[in-house]
């Protein structure tokens, strides 16, 4: 059991930021870590809550699934995502609401109002320079 908690802190030692996004049953943490040789790379873990078939939460577990990115892997990703994004965007109609927000993948609230100022459009282009 200790030697568990020593890797658990050892590994939670080489992130250097962290941020988390919850969305419905699932979890993403996307974390940038630092390699032994101070290189940093993007750690992407989904994480899912699993409920045993009588539903008992006591005996919960989680499902995790983790993507390793590399910074010379990054353009190459970014535009692989972003096109299977865009074509998700163009052949599934309508794009449904997150049921989690009150936010339409076309940038408009349910009311049909444009959000707040500090929220920005749902889309699958990126902006990001290296």
């Amino acid at each position: 059991m200790e030697t568990s908690d020593k890797k658990r802190e050892e590994a939670d030692r080489d992130v250097e930021f962290s941020y988390a996004i919850k969305a419905g049953k699932r979890i993403y943490y996307m974390d940038v870590r630092k390699t032994r040789k101070d290189d940093l790379y993007l750690s992407i873990t989904e994480s899912k809550k699993i409920l045993p078939p009588d539903g008992d939460m006591t005996q919960a577990s989680f499902e995790k699934h983790k993507i390793f990115l590399y910074k010379e892997d990054f353009s190459k990703f970014i535009d692989g995502l972003s096109k299977a994004i865009s074509y998700i965007h163009e052949h599934q109609n309508p794009i449904m609401p997150d049921p989690e927000s009150n936010v339409t993948a076309s940038g408009t609230t349910i009311s049909g109002e444009m959000p707040d100022a500090g929220m920005e459009r749902l889309d699958a282009g990126f902006e990001i320079e290296f």
